[in-house]
C-alpha cells in the first residue's frame, strides 16, 4: 500500500478536479504526516526545555560547606577577607572559591557589596 496515490485521469479524489496534479494523500498518509509533525514538535520542545535548565538537578557536594555573608567595607580586598576567614588554611584557594561561589568576574570589590564566603 502506498501513502500517495496518483490518479491517471488527472482528476482529484472522488472525481472532483480541485487538485490539478491529480495526487492526493490517503488516510494512512495523513496519519503518518501527523505523527512526524508531532514527533518533531516533541523533540523541539524537549530541546528547548533542556536548554532552559529543566533537565538540571542540584546534587549535593561531597564536602558540604556553610556560607557566611559579608558586606565589603571600604578598603577591604579579597585577600584581606580570605585571610581573615582562612583560619590557617591556604588563602589563595579560598580566594578562588569565593570568586567561584559569587560568580565574580575579577578580584575587584566595591564597598557595600555582599559576598558569600564558604566556611570549612
Amino acid at each position: 500500500m502506498s501513502t500517495l496515490a496518483i490518479n491517471s485521469l488527472n482528476q482529484g479524489f472522488y472525481g472532483n478536479s480541485t487538485n490539478p496534479s491529480g495526487a492526493y494523500i490517503t488516510r494512512r498518509g495523513r496519519l503518518a504526516r501527523a505523527f512526524v509533525v508531532a514527533s518533531l514538535a516533541v523533540l523541539l520542545l524537549a530541546g528547548i526545555a533542556n536548554r532552559a535548565g529543566a533537565g538540571t538537578s542540584i546534587s549535593p557536594v561531597a564536602g558540604l560547606s556553610t556560607y557566611v555573608t559579608v558586606t565589603v567595607a571600604p578598603g577591604d580586598t579579597l585577600w584581606s577577607l580570605a585571610g581573615a576567614m582562612a583560619s590557617g588554611g591556604d588563602i589563595r584557594s579560598l580566594m578562588a572559591e569565593i570568586v567561584s561561589v559569587n560568580s565574580l568576574v575579577s578580584y575587584d570589590l566595591a564597598a557595600g557589596q555582599k559576598l558569600r564566603i564558604p566556611l570549612k
